[in-house]
């Protein structure tokens, strides 16, 4: 892979991506003395990200977080002497990473350890049979020969197929910001060639034949809150990008690298005010002006950036007469992600045997999907995420524990379920499957506990539907079709994240980032303006 030569100012930082790291990147200077003033609403990956590329490009940021911590759905819960990470805790892309510590003239693996995983994951069938997903090609193949001996030459061309997603789809598109008319021209032949109109599983079932197979490689979309049934080949890129750049650890959990952002971008005179709810941003003259706070103040400021859930952030923050794009009704109509249910607890004694990520698979899966994506209804069954930090990062627990969560995907909140009253019932039943499966006898052990409901991802993190991850990535719902990073209705509005192009997951929101430094105008403009 080529080596990058990258040239940094404060007119900003243009790079291409390159899985095997960023290459030379020149640090950006400090920002001026009465830099224009930029807002960024959030503090999770892509929130962090904008700022410091912000910053980079010679604003003044500021950062408002609801919260009181940094992260968003990255926040961290510290209980008993356990350390959980609320959201993310597989990291992909470490070169995007690189990139932003690069920027600010520093390097990522000065203040933060990522450790390699192999495997990355189990895959556990209802049957009791497994699947090693690792990055290793003749593990892999091995793999896929030991369950299904006649898929293994299809697996092959489907790694072929998924590779060629990743060239046209990630490095060719995804940093792109679709703007207009001509990004959106300018990306159908890429489209046409990735015969994007499939869905992933379809693709994942010319290949592979054993229907454990199937799921092993299509639930991958799931991770950006995509039904395989429904969203486009095209995120077959992911599986190509896990084998790529590895999958990884952030030792001392995933809000390392949250804080590691933070100092980044304090260390470069930024600032995030915590506790700051905003109640609405302020628009004259159709551009947005800054934002006023639930308390009263008003902050002025040349741009705002939301990394606020895009829904929440047009439905709530944006008042409806300066929304002839993304009105009520537009936003009502769209069609949204699964949320979670997470079940965060430690016990007092250790599960060797368990690796650091095990997905559980139930015995319905096209079914239960169908259920929490389609009927928006609460089935009886599940599938689970389990996640034992521990087995990499013995810092996540006192000495002799084990610190876990489990995930299960549920429908948002148009199921219509009383989460308050239902969620002990719930979690009674996912520790039934845990203690019959994998943990034996775990209860007994367990010395704290917390849970998070698709009503959390509403009421705490602003989450509209309590949908975890915005839209779902339909082919319709992607890309020009997605909402784009610089707003549709107002000037000087900007959005990342999750909700936003390329989508969910901390690659994804950290490309919207970067996308966004195609869009926003150069600051030298603005204190034009000004003068």
């Amino acid at each position: 892979m080529k080596s990058l030569l990258v040239r940094a100012t404060t007119s900003g930082v243009k790079t291409p991506l390159a899985p095997d790291g960023p290459g030379l990147v020149l640090p950006c200077a400090p920002v001026p003395s009465g830099a224009p003033t930029a807002i960024v609403i959030g503090s999770g990956f892509g929130g962090l990200a904008a700022a410091v590329r912000l910053s980079c490009r010679g604003y003044a940021v500021t950062v408002l977080e609801k919260l009181d911590a940094p992260g968003g759905r990255a926040y961290v819960h510290r209980q008993d002497g356990f350390t959980f990470d609320a959201g993310p805790t597989i990291i992909t892309a470490p070169f995007m990473l690189e990139e932003l510590w690069a920027m600010c003239g520093r390097r990522l693996s000065d203040d933060v350890e990522l450790k390699a995983l192999d495997p990355f994951y189990r895959i556990r069938f209802v049957d009791g049979t497994h699947f090693d997903y690792s990055g290793d090609p003749v593990k892999m193949r091995a793999e896929v020969a030991r369950l299904s001996p006649g898929d293994a030459d299809g697996y092959d061309r489907f790694i072929a197929e998924a590779e060629h997603c990743y060239r046209l789809g990630f490095e060719q598109l995804g940093g792109v910001a679709y703007d207009n008319v001509g990004t959106l021209l300018a990306s159908v032949p890429s489209l046409v060639r990735m015969r994007g109109w499939r869905t992933m599983f379809s693709m994942v079932a010319h290949y592979m034949k054993d229907p454990r197979l199937q799921a092993a490689f299509s639930l991958q979309t799931l991770l950006i809150g995509g039904n395989p049934f429904s969203v486009t080949c095209v995120y077959s890129l992911i599986n190509a990008l896990e084998r790529r750049a590895g999958v990884h650890w952030a030792m001392g959990g995933t809000g390392s690298l949250v804080q590691g952002l933070v100092s980044l971008l304090e260390e470069r005179g930024g600032r995030i005010r915590y506790g700051t709810q905003v109640k609405r941003i302020t628009i004259e003259g159709g551009r947005a002006t800054g934002v006023e706070l639930e308390d009263g103040e008003r902050l002025r400021s040349d741009i705002v950036v939301s990394n606020a859930d895009m829904a929440w952030t047009y439905r709530n923050l944006v008042e409806p007469q300066h929304r002839r794009h993304w009105t009520d009704r537009r936003i009502d109509r769209g069609r949204y992600s699964m949320s979670l249910f997470v079940w965060y607890f430690g016990v007092k004694r250790t599960y060797p045997d368990v690796p650091h990520h095990m997905m559980l698979l139930g015995p319905r899966y096209k079914e239960l999907l169908d259920d929490i994506f389609r009927k928006h209804k609460l089935a009886d069954d599940f599938s689970l995420y389990l996640h034992r930090p521990t087995a990499t990062d013995p810092s996540m627990a006192p000495p002799g524990c084990d610190a876990f969560y489990v995930l299960s995907p549920v429908p948002h909140l148009d199921s219509g379920t009383d989460w308050p009253a239902f969620a002990e019932t719930y979690r009674a039943r996912i520790a039934e499957v845990l203690d019959r499966t994998v943990l034996p006898g775990f209860e007994r052990d367990i010395v704290t506990s917390r849970l998070t409901t698709p009503q959390d991802f509403q009421d705490r993190l602003l989450s509209y539907k309590g949908a975890a991850f915005g839209l779902e990535p339909l082919l319709l719902q992607s890309a020009w079709f997605r909402p784009h990073n610089r707003s549709e209705d107002v000037q000087h509005l900007y959005l990342v994240g999750a909700g936003t192009h390329p989508g969910a997951g901390v690659p994804g929101v950290l490309m919207s980032a970067k996308a966004l430094d195609s869009v926003v105008p150069d600051p030298e403009r603005i204190a034009r303006v000004h003068a």
